[in-house]
């Protein structure tokens, strides 16, 4: 099955960039310069997901996204230059899936690409059949196949980085692993994140686990030294 992916993004270096990217990954590839444009393409001619620019001209990637969840549950991608995370964090809240800052590393966009598709694709495919790859830790199922987790039974929605995240934590319990850690297993080496994104999505994945069962509690802070899953033993 071919994926449609739309980019967003008023930088036609990008655009071109990604595309050639996608495209020699097998992916089909439709591209626009500005939100007012994407919303009319996206509603007449829909995509299997899409790649947006939060800063654009006429209308910016969080208008766009909030126009396109009235009518359309697209799994969304932001792209943001900006140091500021207030921008990332609405756009978490209105829906997106996951946010990569500029720059970014193309193979990273990939890897978050194919991770949410694989999310509908198994949504689609009817009630989760566990795989081999599953990760079991108490009241904890995390399946990296299908990109499901769940908590006593009931579903957490997570982004690829929040999944990556927990399943570095709970890979080994009791262990404690320190940002620069994190850092590589959601990200990859070589890449460069400030510590405090880190901080950030610990923070809503606590947040999510807790809208579920208020008395999660097994994401520790060890303070000076990083984060652990705690060990039930």
């Amino acid at each position: 099955m071919t994926h449609r992916i739309a980019l967003v993004d008023d930088d036609q270096n990008i655009l071109a960039s990604v595309s050639i990217t996608l495209e020699a990954e097998g992916f089909e590839v439709a591209t626009y310069t500005d939100g007012a444009e994407a919303l009319r393409g996206l509603l007449a001619d829909p995509v299997d997901l899409a790649v947006l620019d939060i800063k654009m001209p006429r209308m910016d990637g969080m208008e766009l996204l909030q126009r396109l969840r009235v009518k359309s549950s697209l799994p969304v991608i932001f792209l943001t230059s900006k140091d500021d995370e207030v921008d990332e964090l609405m756009g978490l809240r209105m829906g997106a899936d996951d946010y990569i800052k500029k720059p970014f590393s193309q193979r990273l966009l990939i890897e978050r690409i194919r991770a949410i598709l694989r999310r509908g694709d198994a949504g689609r495919d009817g009630p989760p059949d566990l795989s081999d790859k599953a990760l079991i830790r108490g009241e904890l199922v995390m399946d990296p196949e299908r990109h499901l987790c769940t908590w006593k039974g009931e579903p957490v929605n997570l982004t690829v980085t929040e999944f990556l995240l927990l399943q570095s934590l709970a890979q080994r319990p009791g262990h404690v692993k320190n940002r620069d850690q994190l850092i590589d297993a959601a990200y990859g080496e070589h890449i460069y994140v400030d510590d405090r994104t880190i901080d950030s999505h610990i923070k809503r994945l606590r947040k999510k686990f807790r809208e579920v069962d208020g008395e999660f509690s097994d994401i520790e802070t060890l303070y000076g030294v990083g984060y652990r899953y705690k060990d039930a033993g």
